[in-house]
């Protein structure tokens, strides 16, 4: 392995007061891509959520590797002077709040992981000419006019949304055009090579799982194609204390399919099964 780049200086959206969640985006994706979760958890926390390098507003020249990620990632907390944070991850971003809490456990005090797995597996089909062409199309609609049941039903149900989603909702199809679209547009180039390096390498840190001590959430969609159901409940299934759930007629994107659902089961699991992350961390 290379060594890594130079340090990036993150930008990053803060929102609310208390214990801080740190929350981190996807691939394609960017800090206002968590707006699901961020809008909804900075009412009682601090959500902290960056633009990693490469993606959003956190331009970067030049090559990079997935090792960088975490060095960036780190700065931020020293820069904000953070110490200990809970650490929301979807899909990428689970795969790096996992790296994290192995690299600084003192520093991770729970893990929620969102369509994500320690060893990710797929099986999203073969992707043809049709289906890039009515994805573009769905998508530009979309933007001009979110979750026009019109669109969704002519083009987006035979866009590749159809694997990203299960339901076709006007809720879907509304963080679709707020979240989705910017957040790609603005995805570079070097953040897909190295995305795809580190896949290539065979991506498996099932073994290493047992030393993460902190309670953790992860949450699946049945139908996703991208990372699988399958794939997260072994992940769940090597982690010490966990708790792991799986949502019928949901894919990749489901907080955007479900989102009461999946914000009310965050709420449950910190407020009961960690009732020290609740109301009385607000205060420290």
């Amino acid at each position: 392995m290379s060594q890594p780049s130079q340090q990036q200086h993150l930008n990053v959206y803060i929102q609310g007061k208390g214990y801080p969640i740190l929350c981190l985006h996807g691939h394609p994706g960017c800090g206002r891509s968590m707006s699901v979760f961020t809008q909804h958890l900075s009412q009682q926390f601090q959500t902290i959520a960056p633009d990693l390098r490469g993606y959003g507003k956190s331009n970067h020249e030049g090559e990079f590797e997935m090792i960088d990620h975490l060095n960036d990632i780190e700065n931020l907390l020293n820069r904000l002077g953070i110490n200990k944070c809970l650490v929301l991850g979807w899909s990428l971003g689970g795969i790096l709040a996992i790296e994290l809490a192995l690299r600084c456990p003192a520093r991770v005090s729970g893990l929620i992981l969102i369509a994500s797995a320690a060893k990710p597996r797929g099986n999203h089909p073969p992707i043809t000419w049709q289906d890039n062409l009515y994805t573009a199309i769905a998508a530009i609609l979309n933007r001009l006019k979110p979750g026009w049941q019109w669109n969704i039903e002519t083009f987006g149900m035979r866009s590749l949304f159809r694997y990203l989603i299960q339901q076709h909702t006007p809720t879907a199809y509304h963080y679709i055009a707020k979240d989705a679209v910017s957040a790609y547009l603005q995805t570079s180039p070097q953040a897909t090579r190295a995305l795809n390096q580190a896949l290539k390498a065979g991506y498996n840190r099932l073994a290493d799982l047992a030393q993460i001590q902190c309670p953790s959430l992860i949450l699946a969609g049945e139908a996703d194609r991208h990372i699988t159901a399958a794939s997260s409940q072994e992940t769940a299934q090597h982690l010490k204390n966990s708790h792991w759930h799986c949502y019928p007629n949901t894919a990749h994107l489901f907080p955007w399919e479900i989102p009461d659902l999946i914000l009310n089961d965050i709420d449950n699991w910190l407020e009961i099964d960690l009732p020290h992350f609740g109301k009385k961390l607000s205060n420290l």
